[in-house]
């Protein structure tokens, strides 16, 4: 007797609290197996449950899409072709990748399925869907649901990316990386053993996470990790072999990566940047101490510089002083002297005073020839006083 699909709905309900979103028949296969199987699907929350048929209350399998890293379509949007999707998905515990094909025979039913899948794990209704309105609206019902069960903002943010982390350099794949140079030990790497390492981690937590150290065997590393987990931080190591050809990360799925500062680059994106190395911080001074003033420095304000003038000597005066020149003769009241416009010299005096001579010579001459004449004395006076012979 067949189960009434309500009941059926009931008890799956009962199993998990996730809320259903959408469900219908699919054909899902890995991409190892060569033939499809039928199932019937029911997208509850981010997570897609398997079962044999509707008739199940119990799941076969679980597809979680919190680890989808790619959802690819083989062909395109074709109504009268079926539909087959590859999702990729990264198991984080076992470090395995997976990749599963879910196949509908409907193409619109395919639309649908993967409407629903990428609104869910991206929290996003995806652009450019082929979709009814109807259809549209039940698809904004369910990010808004899946929004309010999980919003974005329940997990703390990323920290942003750290600085050191540079792409690889340009060298030729052909030279093998040195890691005994400047640029190729990353300065987490402490030359401490596991227990030390461990012990550094646990000690000092706010300096980082990583540690990168020498392994026991030759020529290799070791990597020591710290990550907090809801059940309180856990300690792993792990192994880089070093090669010719770069370091591998002895992983499950084993990992090459050309130097150390790669090796870090993948455990910080495997881990979202949650985890960083591991560098000391430097201590830095958090009070400014006032100290007294040399004695031969001024506490005051400056004053305007003054600029000294320069210093001359005296001149000495000459104690034998040079006696000035006597004053040239004056002339004669009524004769006249041509004034000299640069000054009186020697010669000039002299030819004053020869003609102050021949004026005396001429006057006594006058009164001479006045007397001879018989003149009166007046006559003699006014011919001395220029009167003309």
């Amino acid at each position: 007797m067949s189960v009434h699909p309500r009941v059926v709905h009931k008890r799956r309900a009962t199993i998990t609290a996730l809320p259903l979103y959408y469900s219908g028949h699919v054909l899902k296969k890995h991409t190892k197996e060569k033939d499809f199987k039928n199932y019937y699907a029911e997208l509850r929350g981010a997570t897609l449950f398997l079962y044999k048929d509707d008739t199940q209350d119990t799941y076969v399998e679980k597809l979680d899409l919190e680890q989808l890293k790619s959802m690819e379509l083989e062909s395109p949007y074709q109504r009268k072709t079926p539909t087959i999707f590859t999702l990729t998905l990264h198991t984080e515990e076992v470090q395995e990748v997976q990749e599963v094909q879910l196949k509908m025979d409907n193409a619109d039913t395919g639309e649908e399925w993967r409407a629903y899948i990428l609104t869910v794990v991206k929290r996003q209704i995806p652009s450019k869907l082929q979709l009814l309105p109807g259809q549209m609206f039940l698809l904004q019902d369910v990010l808004v649901q899946e929004r309010t069960r999980n919003p974005p903002s329940s997990q703390p943010p990323l920290p942003p990316r750290p600085s050191f982390l540079k792409p690889s350099g340009s060298a030729g794949a052909s030279s093998p990386p040195k890691a005994t140079s400047a640029h190729g030990i990353p300065a987490c790497f402490f030359d401490v053993t596991r227990q030390e390492a461990e012990r550094m981690l646990e000690a000092n937590p706010e300096y980082g996470g990583i540690i990168l150290r020498p392994s026991t065997l030759p020529n290799n590393y070791a990597l020591t990790l710290r990550q907090l987990t809801p059940s309180g931080p856990v300690m792993k190591n792990y192994r880089v072999a070093s090669t010719s050809g770069g370091f591998i990360i002895e992983l499950e799925a084993a990992v090459m990566v050309p130097s150390l500062n790669d090796v870090l680059t993948y455990f910080i994106e495997k881990t979202e940047y949650r985890v960083h190395p591991y560098v000391p911080f430097q201590p830095y001074d958090t009070r400014i101490d006032v100290l007294p003033a040399p004695e031969c420095v001024a506490t005051t304000s400056p004053t305007a510089k003054i600029i000294p003038k320069a210093q001359v000597a005296p001149m000495v005066q000459s104690q034998n002083k040079e006696e000035p020149l006597p004053d040239p003769a004056k002339p004669v009241g009524g004769e006249y002297v041509l004034p000299d416009e640069d000054g009186p010299d020697e010669h000039d005096l002299k030819m004053v005073q020869l003609a102050g001579d021949l004026q005396e010579v001429l006057k006594l001459r006058r009164e001479n020839i006045c007397k001879e004449k018989g003149n009166p004395p007046g006559m003699a006076q006014w011919a001395t006083n220029g009167a003309p012979l």
